[in-house]
């Protein structure tokens, strides 16, 4: 793993402030704490999107971290024209490092999401773009690819603690054999694992970025089977 030489914690307030903001989550008060979240959310998550990604470099050398608000940093916004909660904000913390060429949120990579008081580690393709849901179905029945996708998944699944997730359909997709043995990776729409824990004392200092590789490093044969057969 790459030194990290920068990044030093997250602090106490920056728990404090997304418990407050759950409390009031409306315009005024974010702006009145405008500098809280700058200094407490977006100062340190930026050093940390940067200590993070020089850490996954080693392993994973055309990883995208890149410390900006839409790209490893989801905004805060809240989009919420088709949405009945119209609460502004988010009241967490999320961070993205990807890899591939299209846009990040289409690309399998390794996320990060506090909230408190709760965090939470996640590594794989949340959702396949439908461009990428043909590749990947093909590839789950394919002879060589299948079988690779089948052994990452047998070992993935013992890890205690991760939970596999994408599984949306409720039938095998018509052209595909429902008695193949990979039929059950058919059913889904984004294939990934998640660790939900407490949130870690390693948060508030630099260890953090030393206990997030580790725990990602598990997931690379999976990341790199996603990364080739959606290129």
């Amino acid at each position: 793993m790459a030194k990290n030489e920068s990044f030093t914690g997250f602090s106490k307030n920056t728990i404090k402030f997304f418990e407050k903001l759950r409390e009031n989550n409306d315009r005024n008060w974010f702006e009145q704490h405008r500098d809280m979240y700058e200094s407490s959310v977006l100062e340190p998550s930026r050093a940390f999107v940067l200590a993070m990604g020089a850490s996954l470099r080693t392993i994973i050398p055309g990883i995208m971290a890149i410390p900006k608000v839409n790209k490893s940093l989801f905004r805060i916004s809240k989009d919420t024209r088709f949405s009945l909660d119209k609460s502004p904000y988010k009241t967490n913390l999320g961070l993205y490092f990807w890899e591939g060429t299209r846009s990040r949120l289409e690309c399998p990579g390794f996320y990060f999401h506090l909230e408190p008081p709760k965090m939470m580690l996640g590594c794989g393709s949340y959702v396949f773009p439908d461009l990428h849901l043909d590749r990947y179905r093909r590839a789950v029945v394919d002879p060589k690819r299948g079988k690779e996708i089948a052994g990452i998944i047998e070992k993935m699944a013992g890890m205690k603690g991760w939970t596999m997730g994408g599984k949306h359909y409720k039938r095998i997709p018509p052209g595909f054999n429902p008695s193949h043995p990979n039929a059950p990776l058919l059913l889904h729409k984004g294939l990934y694992f998640m660790q939900e824990t407490d949130i870690p004392k390693e948060f508030f200092s630099s260890r953090l970025v030393d206990h997030c590789f580790k725990k990602y490093a598990l997931f690379v044969p999976l990341h790199r089977w996603l990364v080739k057969v959606l290129s």
